[in-house]
């Protein structure tokens, strides 16, 4: 679409966000998708059409904007009932990074180009005049460079994996750690029934918040992380006391990213093109492993993309209600270039400077963790 009336550009640094022309707001979501996203743009459109604005959703990450796909408006019937829906109405991708956008060379390899001032004309052309992007800390760190070409915009934390800095929770890691959960429950009662070895498999990357949470909460007998290296023989002993204990199978549930001390995670499969390579593959290794070593039937289940899938829990819908009317009310006060944060128990907005420092990942002294290894669940070191 084209905006026809006169428009103001995206990349002005004033806060005249309250001036007499109607403020035109655009929505995109990048990267992964996570349950609460339509949730989020929902409480995005229904707190500017309060306040009289005009909203537009971009398609696929940034790709509407550079002529991949479409840019349309959203109304409140755009977005009528579909605060409980998973997935996102506006699409998303991983691969349209506008500063590392990736092209077909001339002789079949890959490549990459630079379309990011073709984006800032393109949203200058539309009338677009703020941006709200919705994403983890890829979509953040592209973010943060439209930011310092000028672009106003803010940024709202979407990952299941809760590793975006400065916020206690993200929206979509309940919803992915109450799947989990429900995979133990049931990876129990047939561990149980054939005194098997059970090694279950979490996303999470190189952090370990669902592990850790899915594996305490589901009472499993030894969870693995990135952030604690393990060594294969206590694994391998959990599983020996607990036979000679008369506990005939043992629950494992460990992140895509951990890894033994002394070595490294597992990659999954060929990444694409300008992408990190997919960790993941560490449960069928292990399961091998421990019954090579013991000699106990041990089966893997990876839970993968089912984690991303399906509808928010309620506190996933709550929160990303929340983070969608924050981001409104952050360009209303023309908090550019900030992310709004729950940090307990207000909604603040922090800087994407300070959200980008570093990977927030679990750290092996916090009290979660403490009380795993009293209750007896072992972290294989």
């Amino acid at each position: 679409m084209r905006s026809r009336g006169k428009f103001s550009t995206c990349c002005a640094n004033t806060s005249d966000t309250n001036s007499a022309y109607t403020m035109r707001i655009a929505i995109s979501t990048g990267g992964g998708d996570a349950p609460g996203l339509n949730a989020v743009i929902r409480a995005v459109v229904l707190s500017a059409l309060d306040r009289g604005w005009n909203v537009l959703g971009i398609k696929r990450g940034y790709m509407g904007l550079l002529g991949e796909d479409d840019v349309v408006p959203l109304t409140r019937e755009s977005v009528r009932g579909i605060q409980h829906l998973g997935g996102t109405i506006l699409r998303t991708t991983n691969r349209g990074n506008p500063f590392s956008y990736p092209v077909l060379n001339a002789d079949g390899s890959m490549g990459e180009v630079d379309r990011s001032a073709e984006l800032i004309e393109n949203a200058r052309n539309l009338g677009i005049q703020a941006f709200i992007t919705i994403g983890g800390d890829g979509s953040l760190a592209i973010a943060q460079q439209l930011f310092e070409r000028g672009v106003r915009i803010v940024g709202v934390p979407k990952t299941i994996d809760n590793d975006v800095a400065g916020t206690v929770a993200t929206f979509g890691f309940d919803t992915a750690v109450s799947t989990a959960l429900e995979a133990i429950d049931k990876l129990h009662t047939t561990a149980e029934s054939h005194d098997r070895v059970m090694v279950l498999e979490v996303m999470g990357r190189n952090a370990g918040f669902i592990a850790l949470h899915a594996g305490v909460a589901g009472a499993v007998d030894v969870v693995l992380l990135p952030e604690i290296p393990y060594d294969i023989e206590r694994v391998c002993q959990v599983v020996r006391d607990r036979d000679h204990s008369g506990r005939k199978y043992t629950m494992i549930v460990v992140a895509e990213g951990a890894f033994p001390q002394g070595g490294t995670s597992s990659v999954a499969g060929v990444s694409l093109p300008g992408q990190a390579p997919r960790v993941g593959g560490i449960a069928g290794r292990l399961a091998n492993e421990i019954q090579a070593r013991t000699g106990k039937e041990s089966r893997s289940m990876v839970l993968g993309h089912l984690q991303r899938g399906g509808m928010p829990t309620g506190y996933d819908r709550l929160l990303a209600t929340r983070f969608g009317g924050a981001a409104v009310r952050a360009v209303a006060d023309a908090h550019w270039g900030h992310m709004v944060a729950l940090q307990t128990p207000r909604i603040v907005t922090i800087p994407f400077t300070e959200a980008l420092k570093e990977t927030k990942r679990v750290d092996p002294r916090h009290d979660i963790v403490l009380t795993a290894r009293a209750l007896g669940i072992s972290f294989g070191d």
